[in-house]
């Protein structure tokens, strides 16, 4: 299904911005909307300019409206890594509520498809592995990372009730971790981190003994699932990850090797309620959406060490807290 106007709230953060980029080059018209609160506006420079792009500065906490007429929400908002949603615990959790709620008002009175990017955070630190749709989670409610968790929780239950209610077409997608060009260097997951570290020669900093595992997406793949999404007529939720692990010291030690750095691997304390293993079951994506990840983490890591490259390994250094927390307030 193509679709004329798609609104990417979060738009100008990560994964937001390959998804306006990706949209444009399908022929769809986007208008981006972020509150810049943790985006770096340059990942939708190259937009800029764009006959069908549109850029909102604008904080989906509060009600909103785009016009023309949107036949597609994408709701993107929200603090995404540790260091931020941290940082900004009420601005997490209202956006989660009060930003959702907004954006699937936004869907309603459009008549618009909606897609919520939920997250793997959902399962916390799961006990059953690989994670299905159906597991429930074992999540800390009152945790460091719950101001996250629930936030995309709550979301989840949102959307569930608008589309029963109101029947408004509704979907859910649970991210796993993606990663790629465009990230912060400074934004504290651990790719961005450890390439920043590598390309600096400065010692890998690996929580605990880095037998943790994780499930990293590259940023094409995420895309690719999330539009195949939005072109269905499924309510989900919907696993979209890689179903590989690795672990955070295989991770980091395929890092120095693919930077040719010098760096060695330094173990620090692991962060409170940080989950032991994360890998998504992808059964429903394959068999109802056709998808499922072709980038192997080699080429992915590789391909984002280039951007680091040709960017500057310190990209956003430049983040400004005391704005984001003046808006947060």
């Amino acid at each position: 299904m193509h679709h004329q106007h798609a609104v990417v709230t979060g738009g100008a953060g990560f994964v937001g911005s390959h998804l306006c980029t990706a949209l444009l080059a399908q022929g769809t018209a986007v208008t981006c909307v972020d509150d810049l609160s943790t985006a770096d506006p340059r990942t939708v420079g190259h937009l800029r300019g764009h006959p069908g792009f549109t850029m909102v500065e604008a904080d989906v906490r509060e009600p909103f409206d785009v016009a023309p007429q949107a036949d597609l929400v994408l709701h993107f908002a929200s603090p995404a890594s540790p260091a931020d949603y941290l940082r900004l615990p009420l601005h997490t959790l209202e956006t989660g509520s009060l930003g959702t709620r907004n954006a699937l008002l936004l869907a309603r009175r459009h008549g618009a498809r909606f897609v919520l990017a939920s997250t793997s955070e959902v399962y916390g630190d799961p006990r059953e592995h690989p994670q299905r749709e159906s597991y429930w989670g074992h999540v800390n409610p009152v945790g460091p990372r719950s101001v996250y968790d629930e936030a995309k929780r709550f979301g989840e239950a949102l959307t569930m009730a608008e589309a029963q209610v109101h029947g408004t077409d509704a979907g859910i997608v649970r991210l796993f971790n993606t990663y790629g060009a465009r990230m912060r260097g400074y934004d504290g997951r651990a790719v961005p981190t450890f390439i920043r570290q590598a390309l600096a020669g400065e010692p890998l900093t690996v929580a605990g003994d880095g037998t943790q595992t994780r499930s990293l997406t590259y940023v094409d793949d995420t895309v690719r699932g999330v539009l195949a999404m939005a072109a269905s007529d499924l309510r989900g939720p919907v696993n979209i990850g890689n179903p590989h692990e690795i672990s955070m010291l295989d991770l980091a030690t395929t890092v120095i090797r693919l930077t040719g750095s010098r760096s060695t691997v330094r173990h620090i304390e692991r962060p409170t309620d940080d989950p032991t293993v994360r890998c998504p079951d992808i059964a429903l994506a394959r068999d109802r959406l056709g998808w499922e990840p072709r980038v192997r983490a080699a080429e992915g890591l590789a391909r984002t060490i280039a951007w680091y490259r040709e960017q500057g390994s310190a990209r956003g250094r430049e983040h400004e807290p005391d704005r984001a927390a003046r808006k947060a307030a």
